[in-house]
């Protein structure tokens, strides 16, 4: 606000109005250097090396703020392989004729991912969709079954997207108001931990992985409350990682494979998740 000569009070310009001002003088050498361009309104000097600080923050603040505009509160992740298909659909990952063999028997995970995600969201209806909303990285596989639970009974589903060479576009069930993209890893992944109430994780590959294990490590260290971290197929995690294996090394402490629970049914994953919080 500024005093006028009334003595009264204009208010300032908004950020939106100037930008518009800006883009409309004349054409000239001068207002056509990249100098002149508003800063946040110039994209070659925003995606400069040296606007990573800002860029960061921004991709913190843009999804934060959708999240909380909206009223939501907690969430339920679902981790899992990119490369799982529907059942009955193409194994279009793979490489073989084992890999084609074993994505199509693993396309049952894809059903009860999509099973789990709707049971979740049957009881963040009791909330008007503020508690256990769920999310997903927003691609295909597990993930599309994930929002696909919850789009079947008219819940709101998050998607957080990240630029890749391949494999991710946003799934067609993720709440196009709730659909993000994301340039940073890292940032991305403080916004599946922010507001995590259990973390469900379903076979996949190294980016599976590396999301199981970011969520294990927080917990372990106390940089998080502890929460359920549920994993779905017994026979496939087993094989996958051998957590008594790393016990016995002394790698982790005994007991720190109870920060783990398998299953390999929805109903049995959400009954686990009723009963940590007496729901």
């Amino acid at each position: 606000m500024k005093s006028n000569e009334t003595g009264g009070w204009t208010p300032l310009p908004h950020s939106d109005e100037d930008l518009k001002r800006a883009r409309s003088v004349p054409d000239t050498p001068q207002t056509r250097s990249d100098t002149y361009r508003l800063a946040w309104d110039d994209e070659d000097f925003m995606t400069r090396r040296a606007l990573r600080p800002v860029r960061l923050q921004l991709e913190l603040l843009k999804p934060e703020m959708a999240l909380a505009e909206r009223g939501i509160r907690s969430t339920v992740i679902l981790f899992g392989g990119a490369r799982i298909p529907e059942p009955g659909g193409e194994a279009w990952a793979a490489k073989n004729k084992v890999q084609k063999k074993n994505l199509e028997a693993n396309s049952r995970y894809y059903d009860e991912a999509r099973k789990f995600a709707r049971l979740c969201s049957e009881h963040s209806a009791k909330s008007y969709y503020r508690e256990y909303v769920v999310v997903t990285g927003g691609g295909p596989g597990v993930m599309e079954a994930g929002n696909r639970g919850a789009a079947d009974c008219g819940a709101p589903t998050i998607g957080l997207n990240i630029v890749l060479p391949h494999e991710q576009a946003p799934n067609l069930y993720v709440t196009p108001e709730l659909c993000f993209n994301f340039h940073y890893f890292a940032i991305r992944k403080m916004h599946f931990m922010m507001r995590a109430k259990a973390v469900a994780v379903f076979p996949g590959g190294f980016g599976t992985m590396d999301e199981l294990f970011e969520a294990l490590t927080l917990i372990q260290t106390g940089r998080m409350e502890r929460m359920p971290v549920i994993l779905f197929g017994t026979a496939f995690w087993e094989r996958a990682i051998d957590l008594s294996f790393l016990a016995e090394q002394g790698t982790i402490s005994p007991g720190d494979e109870e920060l783990i629970t398998f299953t390999d049914t929805a109903e049995d994953a959400w009954s686990h998740i009723a009963s940590f919080y007496e729901l």
